[in-house]
């Protein structure tokens, strides 16, 4: 009985539905390569990677959200707005939260395994590129502009588009799919993935807004990027 009362969920067609096209979508966007002939052919040598990159970052963006974006207009478009698109509240509780993770990224910043992975930019030493830092400033925006995407896949998509149907049991599953685009990453990276995962799908749950993880996430990232380089420089 407790199983059947918890879980008539499953007696809804759109919970299957979101469930095969939850991950279809974001194989597509990891494997899409389709603007790579494209720039082989305009550039070639050191930019030809950087704009490669960098492409990769933003196109993502859109191939991933597109298709969300569809599912919003066909399932949801009338029940609320876009996956996540809400307007903010209050942002004083997110840069609270973001000022407990400082300590934890300091200390991040100086373990070898996370170095050998971060900072992301740090492929532009090994490319002869006249003015890098005009590089360095782009690629970051790109890199940045990924976790839009990230962001209204996790928190808006697999939370706000199963809300209706499942309520809260689709937080746990949401964090578990977050944690496994993250295996392979450092240990801490990939454990503490888990729970961001959590907190930020609960906010999400109950504020029905992106934005506030979407703050603390980029700053986090940005904060990685920079902390360690920073570590790499004093190390030399």
């Amino acid at each position: 009985m407790f199983f059947y009362s918890n879980c008539n969920y499953i007696k809804n067609p759109w919970f299957w539905v979101i469930l095969v096209l939850a991950p279809a979508f974001f194989s597509f966007r990891v494997q899409f390569q389709w603007h790579h002939s494209f720039i082989n052919n305009w550039q070639d040598g050191d930019l030809q990677i950087f704009i490669l990159r960098c492409a990769d970052l933003v196109i993502r963006v859109f191939v991933l959200l597109v298709p969300v974006y569809i599912t919003w207009y066909v399932k949801d478009k009338k029940n609320q707005p876009f996956y996540g698109a809400a307007p903010l509240k209050d942002v004083k509780p997110y840069f609270l939260l973001l000022l407990m993770m400082i300590p934890l990224i300091l200390l991040a910043v100086t373990q070898n395994d996370f170095l050998r992975m971060y900072p992301r930019a740090k492929f532009l030493e090994t490319l002869d590129l006249s003015s890098k830092n005009g590089y360095y400033f782009l690629f970051e925006l790109c890199y940045g502009f990924d976790f839009v995407s990230i962001e209204f896949f996790f928190r808006g998509f697999l939370i706000l588009s199963l809300i209706k149907i499942c309520g809260a049991h689709c937080i746990i599953p949401a964090a578990c799919f977050y944690c496994a685009i993250h295996l392979g990453k450092p240990a801490g990276e990939a454990i503490s993935s888990f729970w961001g995962g959590l907190l930020l799908g609960i906010i999400s749950y109950n504020t029905k807004s992106i934005w506030g993880g979407l703050i603390v996430h980029l700053c986090i990232a940005w904060f990685m990027e920079a902390g360690s380089a920073l570590s790499l420089l004093f190390k030399k």
